[in-house]
Order: structure tokens, then sequence, then C-alpha cells
């Protein structure tokens, strides 16, 4: 017996140390379950083991592994499963038995202490299971059919196309294992063009008197959000519109005050271009697709030189007439509209209107890299001849319909992990939205089709389809606002299917820097769509090995995911397969077909929607069925330190006028401080008890909410967080006001200008910036008898 004994703890020490979850599906009252456990690693394993997400093999096939009626179905040879196959000779060789499970095997966990279900007949089921199970299910879908199928219907917000998708939605939706379906309604103001007084650009004469009308080929593109009315100006080349664009013009003595600015169409988003111009006294702004920015190989399509790109110019998120208020029927709302709608007017025109202008502009050659394909001469900067915009958009209440569906968790049900597709479209809108949502839909499929199986997960699923995308993520932000009080303390993650598919050469995931080890983990699980033999992982670290740099984006504006972080506080994610340094050409056009998509990924857009649906998959399972959440709360650290790094380019000019940063040094040794105390606490814990598993998941899920500063109003501020939001408060605010230290034409202590770097400001600044990262610090800390602060 000793020596059987001596045998276990021998095998014990040959088994694999790093934690795993596994599956284990029951019968009797839970029947159709699967319940989660940890196999635990041994103590003295490394410190990290229990908090950093664990790594994923790729799965075995179905069928690899011999299974046998109510057997175990071991998850691997050699090692791991030594330790219970010991054991298993000792209890057979000490005659035990199990009565309740008749002939079946016991079930045995690394944890001798451990009693199985007596209603457990089945085994466990590993990750790579579950994975496999995925899989399967996802490979019996029609991605294809459906985006190309999406991309025929008209879908406009508030149209009748898109009342009847909505219903054959919703109906899909029904008719799938979903615990609950349900669509909700927002009115929200919308700009549409006025059939009736079309927008108009004229040339103007010397003498002031309008001449020959430039014809905008299409009237029905557009820029939702433009301010109405007319405008008179010279004509100014101003490259992207970016405010380094617009400095470097008047730099070459170019002033853009009084003037319309003629700018390209990409780098930055429409509402950016016009909110910089709108800054620098511009009149208007005329925005333009510049060939030479897109692929003009011949295999490849390219956007016709009469297209003009739609795109909204409010600067925000939202129906911005109701900023901050959701947008449901019969709410009163304060007589406001968003500080982010222009005061100019803008219009979307062609390659070929734009060449016609380019041709007329004199003055100062353009830089070099401000040169295009347009003219067979190098592009000018202007002042050229006048031009009258006219612009009639009319404001119209229009109502909009997400569509919901929620699959309840086991043990945490009110914890949220959402996932969601825009549905609407300006367009065919093949890589915009339909691509998003047919893979919305098989992914419900699949997780349908696995819930059927047995599973179930730890946390709720919530599957969105919004509605009012093309106009600002209205559908979603309004759902956000609606519902503010609720979402940021139940919302786990947001995964966003928008943009999904416009190229297969590069991936980025736009992101916060919560989910950016579970990315790394998944994409090692995701074969590449075009290089075969290779994960998503491999094909990555192959032109980089820092993966990272070459994944990983800031979340933009523009983005659904982007409000979920930056006004909620939830950590969200935008996955795109992009070609290589090339932009897709047909994005916001009417030339956004299945068509156009399928030659630009030259037939291999059904491989690469198969590869997003594979990862968003794999990450749902992982956010909703991980005991631990596998969120990397210790990131923000690395995060503010690179900023730091940035402060401290100032710490000499700011020690000449008796400032310091000291402050915000501190504060971020105390989130550290914080981040590694609470994992140490998990490695220690008792990993069974669900109490204090449920009390970590909470303090690790409302890390991102700590970010959003608490002393600004999220009426004036929306965007509250610090490292991504939007305003004074900061860490992008704080840094463009210290730079004015470098260019304040006094250069005196206190200086006061307007212009210039003001020490008041500065110090509110800073302040505000510190006590938000201090208050994560303490949030992270858990309990107030628990904080140490020392200032």
């Amino acid at each position: 017996m000793e020596r059987l004994w001596g045998l276990f703890q021998r095998a014990q020490q040959l088994s694999p140390r790093s934690s795993q979850t596994v599956y284990q599906r029951v019968e009797g009252p839970r029947k159709g379950h699967l319940e989660e456990e940890e196999e635990d690693g041994e103590e003295g394993a490394e410190t990290l083991a229990h908090f950093c997400p664990m790594e994923l093999r790729g799965p075995e096939p179905l069928g690899s592994r011999p299974r046998q009626p109510n057997l175990i179905p071991w998850a691997a040879a050699g090692r791991r499963a030594a330790p219970y196959l010991v054991l298993t000779a000792l209890l057979i060789f000490t005659g035990g038995s199990c009565q309740a499970c008749g002939d079946s095997v016991l079930v045995v966990s690394e944890d001798v202490n451990y009693e199985p279900d007596l209603d457990f007949h089945q085994g466990r089921l590993y990750w790579s299971d579950l994975q496999a199970m995925f899989l399967q299910f996802l490979g019996e879908g029609r991605l294809e059919d459906t985006i190309r199928q999406t991309s025929l219907r008209e879908r406009v917000a508030g149209s009748a196309g898109m009342a009847a998708l909505t219903q054959d939605i919703r109906a899909a939706l029904s008719r799938q294992k979903l615990d609950h379906v349900w669509t909700d309604t927002h009115y929200v103001g919308l700009q549409f063009p006025d059939p009736a007084h079309p927008n108009t650009l004229h040339w103007v004469d010397e003498a002031g008197k309008v001449g020959e009308q430039l014809p905008l080929e299409d009237p029905d593109v557009y820029c939702p959000y433009s301010a109405i009315g007319n405008v008179t100006g010279e004509l100014v080349y101003a490259h992207y519109g970016r405010p380094e664009d617009l400095q470097d013009l008047r730099a070459r003595g170019v002033d853009p005050v009084g003037r319309l600015l003629l700018v390209r169409v990409g780098v930055i988003s429409f509402a950016q271009k016009v909110t910089n111009a709108q800054d620098f006294g511009a009149q208007g702004v005329l925005i333009y697709p510049e060939p030479a920015d897109f692929s003009q190989d011949p295999p490849k399509p390219s956007l016709s030189s009469q297209q003009a790109v739609y795109g909204h110019v409010h600067l925000g998120t939202g129906d911005p007439y109701t900023p901050g208020f959701p947008s449901f029927n019969q709410t009163q709302f304060p007589p406001v509209a968003s500080s982010g709608l222009p005061s100019i007017p803008a219009q979307p025109i062609s390659a070929d209107i734009a060449s016609r202008l380019l041709r007329k502009l004199k003055g100062p050659v353009a830089p070099q890299e401000w040169q295009g394909s347009l003219l067979g001469s190098p592009y000018h900067l202007g002042p050229g001849p006048r031009l009258r915009l006219v612009v009639n958009n009319h404001r119209t209440s229009t109502p909009i319909n997400n569509i919901f569906g929620c699959i309840e968790g086991r043990s945490e049900p009110d914890h949220y992990v959402v996932i969601g597709a825009q549905r609407d479209a300006w367009g065919p809108g093949a890589a915009k939205s339909a691509v998003g949502t047919a893979i919305l839909l098989e992914l419900v499929r699949t997780f349908s089709s696995m819930v059927s199986n047995g599973f179930r997960p730890r946390r709720s699923l919530l599957f969105i389809s919004w509605d009012g995308g093309d106009f600002g993520s209205v559908g979603s932000t309004e759902w956000l606002e609606g519902y503010l009080s609720v979402l940021h303390l139940k919302a786990v993650v947001y995964v966003s299917l928008d943009n999904a598919v416009l190229g297969d050469d590069k991936f980025h995931a736009k992101t916060s820097p919560l989910l950016t080890s579970l990315i790394e983990s998944v994409l090692k699980q995701v074969d590449s769509p075009n290089h075969s033999g290779q994960t998503l992982y491999e094909q990555v670290v192959f032109t980089n090995p820092s993966w990272d740099a070459e994944v990983i984006r800031p979340l933009p504006m523009d983005s659904s995911a982007y409000s979920f972080t930056a006004f909620v506080g939830v950590p969200a994610v935008e996955f795109s397969f992009m070609e290589d340094d090339q932009a897709y050409p047909f994005l916001h056009t009417k030339e956004d077909t299945y068509e156009n998509l399928h030659k630009v990924l030259q037939g291999r857009l059904p491989a690469v929607a198969q590869a997003v649906a594979q990862l968003a998959g794999q990450l749902l399972i992982r956010l909703s069925h991980d005991r631990l959440l596998p969120l990397d709360f210790g990131r923000y650290g690395d995060v503010v330190l690179r900023h730091i790094g940035n402060l401290n380019e100032f710490s000499g000019d700011l020690k000449a006028r008796g400032l310091t940063l000291q402050w915000v040094y501190s504060a971020r040794g105390d989130y550290i401080r914080a981040a590694e105390k609470l994992r140490q606490e998990i490695y220690s814990s008792e990993e069974r008890d669900e109490r204090l598993t449920r009390m970590y998941n909470v303090r690790i899920m409302r890390v991102e909410f700590y970010f959003l500063s608490q002393y600004v109003s999220p009426a004036d501020s929306p965007f509250r967080h610090i490292f991504m939001g939007r305003g004074d408060h900061t860490l992008g605010a704080l840094l463009d006001h210290l730079r004015l230290l470098r260019s304040n034409s006094s250069g005196t202590p206190g200086a006061t200008s307007s212009t210039g770097f003001q020490e008041s400001r500065f110090r509110r600044q800073l302040a505000l910036l510190t006590w938000t990262l201090q208050g994560a610090a303490n949030a992270l800390s858990g309990d107030v008898w628990n904080i140490d602060n020392n200032f």
C-alpha cells in the first residue's frame, strides 16, 4: 500500500503544473450541463500560473480519442494520465467501488479530497473537446451565402427594407435555442439629403457671381450631420486634414482661414477632418477618394473615378440631438445638441471632380508625400478659384431597432459577454455590415447547437444586431445610454464584428489592453486563412517578432466598440483583416458589393470570414466559461509606464516652474502593487470557493470602469476614459498641454495666454489624471482596510 501511494505521489510530480479548465458533463437534475472544474497546480508553481491566460493548444479532431461508454475521455496521454491511472489502480487494489455508478469507472481529480457527484456518469470534457464541438458545428454553416443575400437587401436605417430585414433576423434568432429574444426601438434624429433640394457645388467668379455648376454625380452621397447652409471661399488642398497637415499648410504660407479645404479620404475619420478644418478657421470641407491611396493592381478591382464616399461628420457617437440621454419614445430631452456637431458644411465628391479642382490650384507645390495620381503634374496647395458649396440635408426623427438574443449563464447569469454587429448600411455594405451580420448569425446558430448538445456557459452570452451604425454607432450608443447604470456593473466584454473582412494580408485587433493576452492565446488556436499550415499567431510573428506591435491598435471613435470602453468602461475589441498597406477601396460606397469584396480577396472570402468566426467564437468560449475571467488587469501598469516616458520629456521644464509629476509616478506604483497583490490572492485562494471566485471576477471585470474619470460629468464629457477618452481629463490632453511649454511664445513661468501653457489648467489636469489612476489602484485593492496610501 505504501509503495502504491509512493508511486502516486511520484506520478503527481510528473504531471503538468499549469492550470487548465476542464468541463464535466453531468446527469440527473442538471442533465445536459457542463460543470467546470480546475485542475489544481502544485504548490511552488510559478506565481502567475493561475492568473495568466492558459497556454491553449490546437484541438484534437473529433473522434481522435477512443470513446467508450461511461469511461473518462482522457484529454492527454503520458504524464497527465499517470496520476489518474495510478490512483485507479490503487482503488482497484484496495477494493474501492462506487455503488451509485454501477460498473462505471470512478472519476478522480488531482484533489484527493474531491468527491464526485453521485449523478455523474459520462466523465469530463476538456477544453479541446469543447473547442472541437464549436469547430464542428461552425463548419456546418453557410457564411458566404448569408453575406451575399444580406448585401443584396436594402437596409438604410429607417427604410422599409430595413424593417423587413429586422423581422427576418429576429425570426432567425427565435428559431434557435436561445433563452431570450427581443427588440428595442429608439427614435433618433438622422440626417438625409433633400431630394427636392440636392446639395450643389458651383464656381464663383472674381466679382462674386455664381457660375458653372460642378456635377455631383450621385445626389445620394452626402455627409450626415453636416452643417446646413451655403458658404463661399477659395479652395485650398490640405492632404488628409490632420492637425499637422493644417499646421504645415499654414507654415508654407497658405492660411486655411476663410477657405474651402479639399482633403483626401482616409487616415482619420470624416468627423475629425471637419472638426480640424473648423478649428483652423475653414469655411467648409470637400472630401474625395485619392486613387493613389488604394491598390491599383490589375487583378484587383478599383473604385470608379465617378464614385464619392459616404461618411458622417459628428465627432461623437449616438444621436447627436440627445447627447447623454437614450432616445426612447416620449422621453423628455433638454434642448441641447452634441458639441461634436460641426458648424461648417461638408460634402463628399468623386475623384473626377477633385481632379478638376486640383488643376485650378496655384501657389506652392505640395510636399512629396501629399502628391497623388490624379494629375500628370504635381499637386499645388492653392489658393485656387472661389467655390460656392450648398448643403441642404434635413433632419428626420427615425425609429431604429436593435435585436437581441441571449443564452443565460449557469453560475454568473448576471454577467454578460456581449458580441454585436452593425446591420444597416448605406449602399450594399458587403464589407461594412453584411459580413459582420452573417458571422453573428452563424455564431448564434453554432452556440445554439452547442447548447442543444449539453453546453451551458458560466456567464450569459448576449448577441446583438445593431441599427443606425452608419450614422455613428447610433443604435449601440443609445442602448448604452439607456442602460448605463446596469451595464457598467454587468457587461464583461464587448466583441465587435464590424469591418471584420477588408482584406486578408494583415490582421489587426483594435482593443483595450485588458484583452491583449487573451487575443494572443486565441490567435494560436486559429489557422491562417491564406498561409497553409500556420496559425494566425505564426503568420504574424513571421513578419514581426513583436506580435502586439504588429496586431494591437487603439480603439477608434468610429467603431461601435469605442463607446463600450470610453463611455461605459467595458473592455472591447474589434477584429479586422486588412490588405497589406492598402485600404479597402469600396467601404462606404455603392460599390461595396459582394462581387467586389470577393474579387479583392481573390476567392478567399469564405476562408477569411470563417477565420473571424473561429476567432470570435473561441474568444467567447474563454470569456463566458473560464472560471476566472482571462483579463490581464496588470497590463494597464505597462500602459501607464509607456505614457510616463512621454511625460518625463517635460520634467525639466516643469521643475523650472516648481511643478512635478511625482503624484502620477506614485499612483502608477500603487496600481502595480494592487495588481500584483490581487494576483497573489487569486493564486493562494481555494479554487473551488465560488464566493471568492465571483468576488475576484467582479474586481477583474470592473478594471476598465476604474479608468473612467469620476471627476467629470458624463453629460459634459461622455468619453471619460483617461487613456482612450476625449476631453481635458485625459492623458492625451495633458501631453498636448505640456507640449505648449516648448512652443510658448512668452517663455516665462506662469504665462496665462489662452494659446500657451497655463499652470492652473495643468494643475487641474494633473489632479484629474492622478486621482483617477489612484482610484483605480484603490478599487483593485479590494476592501478599504486593505488600502495603504501614503501621500
